[in-house]
């Protein structure tokens, strides 16, 4: 295998990469053996039809498209560390030439990481955080713990916003029924807008055992063609009606749900916690403020490739939360009215400030020198290995090379957000306008 490279404008680059006539007839012959026993030829038992005869009968080309898939799936990775281009997104590939007797030639356009003009990155000034709690804010902290210690119960009165019904329901659009619009036994949050249009709100005042025709109409911009802009009616049955019975905040409570026995005590310990809490909030907000000024104030330029390809992983998370969940992707744009396009297009600022985040703590990281030694890895592998509750030397060993070069270059970046906020200062702090009128007229006094 050779490969050249061909520096294009912004950041991207052109890879040739080339593949032996060798390792392309290999290919050849097990896409073959792949497929002749799902190939049938008159006169020939199914799986002995000589690999001559399918290429004269479907042409020459008959296995190329398996074969191309094969050899770039195994090459392209090879290619990529040997030609020492730092990628930072998925290939755009080409094939030049595919032809038994010759080499298998194709390209590979990829975007590549772009250097960083850092700006000033010591001293840079932050907001003081503020940790102060309010009465208010621990007062809905035991809510939340109320709500959470909420027994479920059934109803019989209507449905108000808050409930949760259990319904089975099936969508009709002109009369017909649709796909992926039916369903048993479903809860749905009212008031949760889960749910396309007024479905959620049409139920409000309904009681279980009750049939509800609901009537919406799908977003102009729905995911599926067919639907979009269009009414629909859901026939919907109300299985059951559940709601939330909070207990009573008194000692009790606070007994039940902690260690201390009284409500008092137990709200000076929420009151500790939401003080933890800002800390920690206040210090990522100082962070975040000055990466952002960081930022900034660096010059880099962005491949668009780049920020196409983070857009995918995330809406590629996004996926994988919803699995978690319970929730298909195509569950949710169902009953969301979203689209995938929508979804990259709402990902992309977040999905750019990664990428700039990233770019710039790497490049602070390399000019102070910053790297990760053996012991933070082996830290790290212990965090790890704690968390999966195995042996950090069993984990270890599961690792490889790759896991442990993402893991250094990791703790790279966060040492490097260490080192720019031992340099920070913070901000002083503007005084109430009345304190700032007194000490003119003191000074006007004086």
């Amino acid at each position: 295998m050779s490969v050249q490279v061909e520096k294009l404008e912004k950041n991207m680059a052109k890879l040739t990469i080339e593949v032996s006539a060798e390792e392309l007839e290999k290919a050849l012959e097990a896409a073959y053996q792949k497929q002749k026993k799902s190939i049938n030829v008159p006169g020939f038992r199914k799986g002995k039809v000589p690999r001559a005869m399918i290429e004269k009968m479907y042409g020459t080309g008959v296995f190329y498209e398996e074969a191309a898939n094969t050899l770039m799936q195994n090459s392209y990775p090879a290619a990529v560390e040997e030609c020492g281009e730092d990628v930072v997104s998925r290939p755009v590939v080409d094939i030049v030439q595919i032809e038994k007797g010759k080499p298998f030639i194709y390209t590979a356009e990829v975007a590549v990481k772009p250097e960083v003009k850092l700006g000033k990155y010591t001293g840079v000034a932050v907001t003081k955080a503020n940790t102060k709690v309010t009465a208010a804010e621990v007062k809905e902290a035991l809510e939340a713990e109320r709500n959470k210690n909420a027994r479920t119960v059934s109803v019989t009165r209507a449905i108000k916003n808050g409930d949760t019904a259990v319904i089975d329901y099936e969508g009709f659009c002109d009369g017909v029924a649709f796909e992926g619009g039916k369903g048993e036994n479903h809860s749905l949050e009212i008031g949760s807008h889960s749910f396309i249009d007024t479905f959620e709100e049409q139920l409000i005042g309904k009681k279980a055992g009750e049939e509800v025709d609901v009537n919406v109409t799908f977003p102009a911009e729905y995911h599926a063609a067919e639907l979009a802009g269009k009414p629909a009616l859901f026939k919907v049955k109300i299985n059951e009606v559940t709601t939330k019975e909070l207990p009573k905040l008194d000692d009790e409570f606070a007994a039940d749900v902690s260690e201390f026995d009284t409500l008092d005590e137990y709200k000076e310990d929420l009151k500790k916690q939401l003080e933890a809490k800002k800390a920690e909030e206040g210090k990522r907000a100082q962070e975040d403020e000055a990466i952002a000024a960081i930022v900034e104030a660096s010059e880099m330029d962005i491949p668009e490739a780049m920020i196409q390809t983070q857009c995918e992983d995330m809406v590629n998370e996004f996926a994988q939360r919803l699995a978690q969940s319970g929730l298909t992707m195509e569950q949710y744009m169902q009953f969301s009215g979203q689209t995938v396009d929508k979804l990259m297009e709402q990902v992309r600022p977040e999905a750019e400030t990664r990428i700039k985040t990233s770019l710039v703590l790497e490049a602070i990281a390399k000019a102070e020198g910053i790297e990760a030694a053996d012991t933070d890895v082996d830290a790290e592998i212990e965090k790890m290995a704690d968390m999966y509750g195995m042996a950090a030397e069993q984990l270890k060993e599961y690792m490889g090379e790759n896991e442990k070069d993402s893991m250094k270059k990791q703790i790279a970046i966060t040492k490097a957000v260490e080192y720019i906020m031992a340099n920070v200062k913070e901000k002083a702090k503007a005084k109430p306008k009345k304190d700032a009128e007194a000490e003119t007229e003191t000074a006007t006094e004086e």
